[in-house]
C-alpha cells in the first residue's frame, strides 16, 4: 500500500516537471555602470545606467557574467525559475526512492510474525 502511494506520488511531481529545455543555472544581479564611456552625462553625474547580469558559478571558484539586454531577462527569469522547480522535485523524487529502498514494513510485520 506505501510502496503504492509513493510511486503514484513519484509520477505526479515528474508530471509537473517544467520543459526541461528551458532551464538555467545562475543568479540574475541588477547592475548600475557608471563609466561606460567617456562624455557620458548620466556617468559623469553619478546616475549611471542600470544594467541586468546573469552570474554563473562553475567548480573551481570560476564565475561568468553575461550582460542581458532588457527583452531578455523575463525569459532569463522565467528558465531561472524552472531551474530551481527542477531541482527541488528532483530532491523530492530522490526522497521518494529512498521510501521504496526501504523493505515494505506489512513484509516485514508478516515475515517476524512467521519466525514467532
Amino acid at each position: 500500500m506505501l510502496r503504492e502511494r509513493t510511486l503514484a506520488a513519484r509520477e505526479k511531481l515528474l508530471a509537473r516537471l517544467p520543459v526541461t529545455g528551458e532551464v538555467l543555472r545562475g543568479s540574475l544581479l541588477e547592475r548600475t555602470i557608471r563609466n561606460h564611456r567617456r562624455g557620458c552625462a548620466k556617468c559623469a553625474s553619478g546616475e549611471g545606467h542600470q544594467m541586468s547580469v546573469l552570474t554563473v558559478s562553475y567548480p573551481g571558484g570560476r564565475t561568468r557574467q553575461f550582460s542581458l539586454r532588457s527583452e531578455m531577462v523575463p525569459v532569463v527569469r522565467r528558465w531561472l525559475a524552472n531551474y530551481q522547480k527542477l531541482k527541488e522535485a528532483i530532491e523530492a523524487i530522490c526522497e521518494l526512492n529512498h521510501e521504496l529502498l526501504r523493505p515494505d514494513e506489512t513484509a516485514a510485520r508478516a515475515r517476524s510474525k512467521r519466525r514467532d
